[in-house]
């Protein structure tokens, strides 16, 4: 029953429409009730996730949600109040931390402080969140000095604005879905800190990659004026406004080094989503 549906991006007031999210469409199924909140007896954190990577993924990948509804069986019901959610939001931020910083660090050529953190031991409590600490910290300061070349070999205000879209798609991509899930539920500020921090050496370092790779095009295309306008924006007037500054050529180049990654990292994204109900480590 549940092929046939089609998942579609954001919440919509009107589910007659019938448009409807992944868990518009649990709910309508489960109870016959038409809102996106979290249905009775399913976990706040997979239902924050869920949400988060209904929206993150385009419109053939989100379709791969689907065999998260409930079709004979209901993988998501029971999953409140089973003492799982700690263990879920550590998971979560193991997988930003030793998964998802690591491929955008890698993209942006920091292959040293990517295995750093590969190779830390999981972060499955506030000690080993710690642990990790200098090493994201490192990786931010590499990430954040590659973004600010890449800037200035672009050109400063069309490297920003190139640089600005490639983390908002990044974001898009991976990032929003399980840190909403680590944010929501970690156990202790130090695991918030940690995936703060990894945070930003991601968004810097794909940054870095989109820019460097921008550069050349970014130069002959983006015009003084409009580059200064970029500048000053903010972060989402500068990404929907980066394919007219730096241009057609530039942002097609920072999309064909992005897309390989982001590609990957969906993927782990909706994989993560099963160990996530699970609520335990994969062996």
């Amino acid at each position: 029953m549940t092929e046939t549906i089609w998942l579609a991006h954001g919440n919509h007031p009107d589910c007659d429409d019938p448009q409807r999210c992944l868990f518009e469409w649990y709910n309508h199924l489960t109870r016959g009730a038409d809102t996106h909140q979290c249905p009775p007896g399913v976990s706040p954190v997979l239902h924050r996730y869920g949400l988060r990577l209904n929206d993150a993924l385009d419109d053939s990948k989100r379709q791969q949600l689907r065999r998260y509804l409930p079709d004979g069986a209901d993988v998501l019901a029971g999953t409140a109040g089973d003492g799982k959610d700690e263990t879920r939001s550590y998971i979560a931020l193991d997988w930003l931390i030793r998964t998802w910083t690591p491929a955008w660090l890698g993209v942006a050529g920091l292959s040293k402080e990517a295995t750093a953190l590969r190779e830390l031991r999981r972060v499955a409590d506030s000690a080993a969140a710690r642990a990790a600490g200098p090493a994201i910290s490192q990786a931010r300061e590499k990430a954040a000095a590659a973004w600010d070349a890449a800037g200035d070999a672009a050109w400063d205000a069309a490297g920003d604005a190139a640089g600005a879209a490639a983390g908002a798609a990044a974001w898009d991509a991976a990032w929003d879905a399980a840190w909403a899930a680590a944010w929501d539920a970690a156990g202790a500020a130090a695991g918030a800190a940690a995936g703060a921090a990894a945070r930003d050496a991601a968004w810097a370092a794909a940054g870095a990659a989109a820019g460097a790779a921008a550069g050349a095009a970014a130069w002959a295309a983006a015009g003084a004026a409009a580059g200064d306008a970029a500048g000053d924006a903010a972060w989402a007037a500068a990404w929907a406004a980066a394919r007219d500054v730096a241009g057609d050529a530039a942002w097609a180049a920072a999309g064909a080094v992005l897309s390989p990654t982001v590609a990957q990292l969906q993927d782990s994204a909706i994989a993560l989503y099963d160990v996530l109900i699970a609520g335990e480590w994969p062996a």
